[in-house]
């Protein structure tokens, strides 16, 4: 039974191989019966195919979680992120001052200068262009703004994320800053408030002033203030300045190709200026054109219209000699009210007609004939009888030289001088009919030669005058002493330092154009010495006045009788004398001048209605070539002058005087010659009364009849041609009296008040 039991019990070999071998039992796989390991295999089987299952649905619950887990912590990063922005705005916004505080900031002033007929001569102050309302400048200014800059403009509330965003974009996939995303709002927040700087700081405070901006004012004010500001290049702030500066043009006449230029500016205003670059700005507006088209601001035909006829710039903002005027009035502006806190008007003297007139003829003569006679320069100075500036050219072009030839430069005047010689000589008691022999003399170790080395003889005063005889101006000099001369100079309007010798005669001290021409004034008036002003009136852009001239009286500084022989000797230059090329239909009188070497050369003449001056002459100082006062000062002067008297009532020039002819006359008033030589007696042919100082003809001789009592005019002369005394023409071949005529330098008598009373 034991033996049964143990052959049911499967053995146990737990030794090796070869130990199993040894015992003689074999047991081969098909015999081993293990149910235990089958049902083992089937749970495997079974787990694997759980497991796979189990592993599909892990593998997606994994991907939820992690989407699960970025979105978390991206929700965390943002809160962390707008805590961070929140700090920063916080702390950059605690650096600003209080909001109750904020306010927009006064735009700068602008000084409107207007001519005496209402048309605009330049705008002066920061903007340099009145401020323009929304719906006064050309419509298609605001839309090309809004089209190029901010198109969200009328729908975002002063930050635009959607801009802000693309430019951000477009930014990193071009590797470098292309677009900005700031707003019309926030670039106005930044012209008003902040300064240029490109950190976060000043991007936080653009932001918050923008939102401010946007709540306190509306829309179409914020677009407003933005256009009357903004910088457009060229020195050009506001759309009114640039539409001027640029187009010759207001604002309101804008068209629209001249709008998508000036749109096309504000991305870069130096660099796309049309003074600079004109290519690269006719590019930009096209680009402007094109994005007014896709908002629909314009149509196909609009658009085709405008790209066929780009917008022409203006030659110069800067060409017009006006603003050689407009300079001058800002340097006297601020003597006259103050310092400007507002838009203000200038009613100027200048009439703009008369100031291109005199432009053009400057130009043009210099054009003409700069080259072949080395003029690079002129000037010309209008004032009427009260002393109003009606032009001022201060040189040949404005834009290449802003120095003013006319009010700045002091060159010497040469024989234009000589009428304040002539005038302190008729003071001293001699009249245009006295005598003085034309002939080389000697002062000191100078002799003051006459032009073209030609000497006449003996002259009248008036016949000296007008043919500008150097050797009778020196003579007269010593005569009144150059004290004299000076006193007289100055009392008429000259305002530089004048040297006091006998050379004054020549005009050798320095004097502008604008002073030497306000000096013959008195000559055209009657006598009388106006203040010389550019400015009738100031007011405020609402009409309140601040200032206004009033045109007060002017006190006489010259006699009549005085003005009336000035006058009738000084008409002699333009009829016979050296200004010739000046007469025109309207009595008129003047003098000319030419320095050294032609360095200057000047007319300066007047009618009774307008005095004018003319100098051309080189900045460097350099000789021209043969070029007087009776060429190029006097063309000028004639053709500015005809212009200007056009359609005006034709008056004679102020002042009469008598010339009695005579046979004989004792000229006492000539000084003796020296080495006992008697004085010249005048020749018959002359024909002139003795003044008052002179001896009375012989009693037994009848009076002649008295000339009826005339407008000036010029004296008896007969031009350079005038008879010597053996009946042959004077020149230096021709005998004339010795070179020291004259004598030494006496000393000068001193006239009293019964002398003057006396005629003596």
């Amino acid at each position: 039974m034991a033996n049964r039991r143990d052959s049911r019990i499967e053995p146990s070999f737990e030794g090796p191989p070869q130990t199993r071998s040894q015992t003689g039992l074999s047991v081969s796989e098909e015999d081993r019966v293990v149910p235990s390991n089958r049902k083992a295999s089937a749970k495997r089987r079974s787990s694997k195919a759980k497991s796979s299952r189990g592993g599909r649905g892990r593998s997606r619950r994994g991907l939820f979680g992690v989407l699960g887990r970025l979105f978390y912590w991206c929700f965390v990063l943002a809160i962390w992120g707008g805590i961070a922005v929140a700090g920063v705005v916080i702390y950059y916004g605690a650096k600003m001052p209080a909001a109750t505080t904020w306010s927009i900031p006064d735009r700068a002033p602008n000084i409107k200068i207007v001519s005496a007929d209402g048309q605009l001569l330049a705008n002066r102050g920061m903007s340099g262009g009145e401020a323009v309302g929304l719906h006064e400048m050309s419509p298609y200014i605001p839309e090309a703004v809004i089209a190029i800059e901010d198109r969200r403009f009328y729908s975002h509330f002063g930050v635009d994320p959607i801009g802000l965003s693309r430019a951000m974009v477009t930014n990193l996939l071009g590797g470098h800053f292309s677009q900005g995303g700031s707003t019309l709002t926030q670039q106005l927040a930044k012209n008003l408030f902040l300064k240029p700087d490109r950190t976060l700081e000043r991007k936080v405070q653009e932001v918050l002033l923008a939102l401010w901006l946007e709540h306190k004012h509306t829309k179409d004010q914020i677009l407003e203030m933005y256009l009357n500001r903004v910088y457009f290049g060229s020195g050009a702030y506001g759309v009114e300045a640039a539409s001027r500066r640029y187009f010759g043009k207001s604002a309101r006449d804008v068209t629209l190709s001249e709008a998508a230029l000036l749109a096309g500016l504000l991305k870069a205003p130096s660099r796309l200026s049309p003074a600079r670059d004109p290519k690269a700005a006719e590019e930009r507006s096209q680009l402007v054109l094109a994005a007014m088209r896709e908002e629909g601001k314009i149509s196909d035909k609009e658009l085709k219209t405008a790209l066929s006829a780009p917008a022409t710039r203006s030659p110069s903002y800067w060409t017009g000699s006006e603003n050689y005027v407009a300079d001058t009035i800002m340097e006297e502006l601020p003597d006259l009210i103050g310092d400007v806190r507002g838009d203000i008007v200038i009613d100027s003297t200048v009439d703009l007609n008369l100031q291109k007139l005199a432009e053009q003829s400057i130009r043009r003569l210099i054009d003409e004939s700069g080259k072949k006679l080395n003029v690079t320069q002129g000037a010309l100075v209008s004032i009427d009888d009260s002393g109003a500036v009606r032009a001022m050219v201060g040189g040949y072009d404005y834009s290449t030289s802003q120095f003013d030839r006319a009010s700045e430069a002091r060159r010497q005047p040469g024989s234009a001088f000589k009428p304040f010689v002539y005038m302190a000589a008729l003071e001293g008691g001699r009249t245009p009919d006295s005598i003085r022999n034309d002939a080389p003399i000697k002062i000191g170790n100078w002799t003051p030669d006459n032009y073209g080395g030609k000497y006449f003889g003996k002259v009248t005063l008036a016949t000296a005058l007008a043919k500008s005889l150097n050797s009778v101006a020196a003579q007269l000099t010593m005569e009144v002493g150059p004290n004299a001369v000076v006193e007289a100079a100055h009392r008429m309007g000259i305002q530089s330092e004048l040297q006091a010798n006998t050379s004054i005669a020549l005009g050798t001290s320095e004097v502008t154009p604008l002073e030497l021409t306000s000096a013959y004034v008195p000559f055209a008036n009657g006598g009388y010495k106006p203040d010389i002003h550019f400015i009738r009136r100031i007011t405020t852009a609402e009409g309140k006045v601040l200032y206004d001239s009033g045109g007060g009286s002017a006190p006489r500084v010259v006699k009549p009788e005085i003005v009336g022989m000035m006058n009738s000797m000084m008409t002699g230059t333009v009829e016979i004398g050296t200004a010739k090329k000046a007469a025109f239909a309207w009595p008129s009188a003047g003098k000319t001048g030419t320095s050294q070497n032609s360095r200057d050369a000047w007319f300066v003449g007047y009618t009774a209605n307008l005095t004018t001056g003319v100098w051309f002459g080189n900045d460097d100082g350099t000789a021209m070539k043969k070029v007087t006062g009776g060429a190029l000062p006097a063309q000028a002067w004639h053709e500015f002058m005809v212009a200007a008297h056009e359609g005006v009532p034709v008056r004679p020039l102020p002042g009469t005087w008598k010339s009695t002819p005579a046979d004989t006359i004792v000229p006492d008033d000539i000084p003796s010659a020296d080495n006992n030589q008697p004085a010249p007696v005048p020749s018959a042919s002359v024909g002139q009364q003795a003044p008052s100082s002179q001896a009375a003809a012989p009693a037994t001789q009848a009076p002649a009849p008295a000339r009826v009592a005339r407008p000036a005019q010029t004296v008896d002369a007969d031009g350079f041609n005038m008879p010597a005394d053996d009946g042959t023409t004077a020149s230096v071949g021709h005998p004339v009296p010795p070179g020291n005529v004259g004598g030494p330098l006496k000393k000068k008598k001193q006239t009293s008040i019964l002398d003057i009373l006396g005629g003596g």
